[in-house]
């Protein structure tokens, strides 16, 4: 971890894995604070909400405007650059002042922005000020599972006011590489790239490939005008000792990753270098499969809210993230749906690098209005830009269970916007499939995902033993497609089912159905997992859920992540080994 005037930073770690500088500052730690006014009469501790008790505050009272303000001096080695302010989130949106200079007015809670606030600096002691405005009741603001109501309820959370990912500085030279899109192309060994460059416009970027430290490819290119794109092909001489699909590919079982350098230079002065890495990894989808690197792939997943008991939508720690996915993976899972939730990249990071695979999913609003559609269309294109890069994404899910567009079973306007974003997001990315409206009332979808929390065994049996009665399924008194929309061949897969509660501990809680003993849940799991793996036509599924989360007790971990019975026997249940 950084220190900060001799005392240790929480979340101190480099919060942009995929994109790595060495001049850099965390601003993560103690803050003033306070409720509607600029009074600054509390303390907090930043990156965690005042809702959590891991920001020092810990209160669920109702504010609709919070107040933050920090003292900074720069590090000697980042005086005379510029220097960039990144915020990783804040929810839902704020006005940034650096020395009582307005900066930046941004709108939007799970996806970061940044600022250039060189000319605003003076010698010595600097001051942010970050002014947060969050309408608790606001129902067409993208939101997830944070409750407009001020105690939990139902599938509903506490809400996470303000300043909820890592604040950092970042120093770069005059001119600086703004970002790289990196696309792999398994077919043909090769890495394309689309790069910007902020600053200048004539300079030289030189682009350094290499594998277990082995340099395979090296490249510079010329720029006339700040921006440009090139291939890279991997060299097949250097990479003889490999097999490249088998070897090479990046799959969960077996997560390579290459590893880049960029190097900007200007008249043969370097003036930015950045550290990156991606995975040579395909997903498909040809004659109604799922395919992985070009083979069949069955997903079998968690649904992970993404929340912990004393920082809420902010991990306690790094190693937290690490915790979730070895934690799934010993288990028998191979993936999460991270659930109306845009997650940290560095949760990314460790999913890229332990080999786990990720559906990207934005937190929905719940009232359709042309307002909403403005505010979850520009944050969805953020998350799709910002996470592109990841190889652990595989799936993208702009919408779930029809919120935000109640009516989209009749209504044409709501179907239109379920099919607008579907080609949006295809419009910025052609690497993943998209999933139009996770669970039911599909439009024009890649995949069929289905939610079924029915939890008799023989029922299950016989609804996925026929791709007929899969398709009458009307579950929750929904339909799979909207009207004048149907099935045309996709892969299926069973997004949201299970969801068995059992209270381990004093936590209290409620789930879909109640086991009431150790062997009387992994039966109820086994009885829900086994008519789906038995399916000829299920592709995967999603389980809910990874953990119980506040009043929800349906996770396989507790709230605090402990097992509620043996790993092993889960894993055999997912692999379909168990003996009962």
């Amino acid at each position: 971890m950084q220190t900060d005037n001799h005392k240790t930073v929480p979340r101190g770690e480099y919060p942009r894995p995929q994109f790595v500088r060495d001049s850099w500052m965390s601003l993560n730690g103690e803050w003033d604070f306070s409720f509607e006014t600029d009074s600054f009469d509390q303390k907090i501790i930043v990156p965690y909400v005042y809702q959590s008790k891991r920001s020092g505050i810990g209160s669920n009272e109702e504010c609709d405007v919070i107040w933050y303000r920090r003292n900074f001096v720069l590090p000697e080695d980042m005086q005379g650059k510029r220097i960039l302010l990144h915020f990783g989130a804040v929810d839902y949106s704020c006005r940034v002042w650096v020395n009582d200079h307005f900066m930046m007015f941004h709108e939007g809670g799970h996806v970061g922005f940044e600022m250039e606030i060189t000319e605003a600096l003076k010698a010595g002691e600097n001051t942010v000020v970050v002014r947060v405005e969050d309408r608790v009741k606001d129902l067409e603001m993208p939101r997830g599972k944070q409750f407009w109501k001020t105690e939990s309820e139902g599938i509903f959370y506490t809400r996470s006011t303000g300043i909820w990912q890592s604040v950092w500085l970042e120093a770069v030279g005059e001119g600086y590489l703004d970002h790289v899109h990196i696309t792999p192309d398994l077919d043909h060994m090769k890495a394309e790239f689309q790069y910007e460059i902020n600053g200048v416009v004539k300079a030289q970027l030189k682009t350094r490939i290499s594998f277990e430290g082995c340099e395979l490819a090296a490249l510079t290119v010329d720029t006339e005008r700040g921006e440009g794109s090139f291939s890279v092909m991997l060299d097949q001489q250097l990479l003889r000792n490999w097999n490249f699909q088998e070897d090479l590919a990046w799959t969960p079982e077996n997560p390579r990753l290459f590893d880049v350098v960029f190097t900007l230079s200007v008249d043969g002065k370097v003036v930015d270098e950045v550290t990156s890495y991606f995975g040579m990894r395909k997903i498909s989808v040809e004659n109604g499969r799922f395919l992985l690197n070009n083979r069949p792939y069955f997903q079998k997943l968690l649904l992970d809210q993404g929340y912990w008991r004393e920082s809420l939508l902010t991990a306690p720690e790094d190693e937290d993230f690490v915790k979730d996915i070895e934690l799934a993976k010993s288990m028998g899972f191979n993936g999460v749906r991270k659930h109306q939730k845009i997650e940290d990249p560095r949760f990314l990071y460790h999913a890229d690098r332990l080999g786990f695979l990720v559906w990207g999913e934005i937190a929905a609003a719940y009232v359709y209005s042309r307002k909403y559609v403005q505010r979850i269309t520009k944050e969805w294109m953020a998350e799709i830009i910002r996470d592109y890069n990841h190889p652990c994404i595989v799936a993208w899910t702009p919408l779930n269970e029809s919120w935000g567009v109640p009516n989209i079973k009749d209504n044409v306007e709501q179907q239109s916007h379920s099919a607008a974003m579907i080609y949006l997001t295809k419009s910025l990315d052609t690497t993943r499939p998209v999933i139009s409206n996770d669970g039911w009332e599909h439009t024009c979808t890649d995949l069929l995902t289905i939610h079924d929390y029915e939890w008799k065994r023989e029922v299950l049996e016989k609804r996925y033993n026929s791709l007929e009665n899969i398709l009458q399924l009307c579950a929750a008194g929904r339909p799979l497609f909207a009207n004048g929309w149907e099935y045309e061949g996709q892969p299926i897969l069973v997004t949201e089912f299970g969801g068995i509660s059992y209270q381990k501990g004093e936590s209290a809680g409620w789930g879909y159905s109640n086991a009431e003993s150790d062997e009387d849940f992994a039966k109820r799991y086994n009885d829900v997992i086994a008519p789906l793996l038995d399916s000829p036509y299920v592709q995967g599924f999603c389980y809910t859920e990874l953990t119980d989360v506040e009043q929800e007790i349906n996770g396989l971990l507790t709230y605090d992540r402990e097992p509620k019975i043996s790993v092993d026997i889960i894993r055999e249940i997912n692999e379909g080994k168990w003996q009962g």
